[in-house]
């Protein structure tokens, strides 16, 4: 029996959900148009900060590269690693991520201490 968490037609939506918690931490990011989103799996294009581009499967399995471009699947036979999360996979692949995504949970928290301060 073959895994299928969600229909087709709502992979793109989840998708989407989890490239806007990373957008601002990335140079650009979008369901694929081009390669056939199924009932088990919707394929990702995103460029890092490091003007790195990656196609990225997103399944039940969860987030995996399977290409060094827009588009490209070539990766797929390749027994890549799995990432739980979006922001798991970035934390792997972009040291941009990272210093964003610090900087940015950095901000929060002085804002919060601000606040209890004042």
């Amino acid at each position: 029996m073959s895994e299928q968490v969600l229909d087709k037609e709502t992979w793109p939506q989840e998708a989407e959900a989890a490239l806007n918690d990373i957008r601002k931490h990335v140079k650009a990011a979008c369901v694929s148009t081009a390669l056939k989103n199924t009932n088990q799996r919707v394929y990702l294009n995103l460029t890092t900060l490091e003007d790195l581009k990656y196609c990225i499967e997103m399944s039940a399995a969860g987030f995996r590269v399977v290409g060094r471009k827009y588009d490209d699947i070539g990766l797929a036979t390749i027994e890549n690693m799995n990432y739980e999360t979006p922001y798991a996979l970035l934390n792997s692949i972009s040291q941009k991520y990272r210093e964003s995504f610090g900087g940015e949970l950095m901000n929060k928290l002085l804002d919060l201490a601000k606040k209890n301060d004042g």
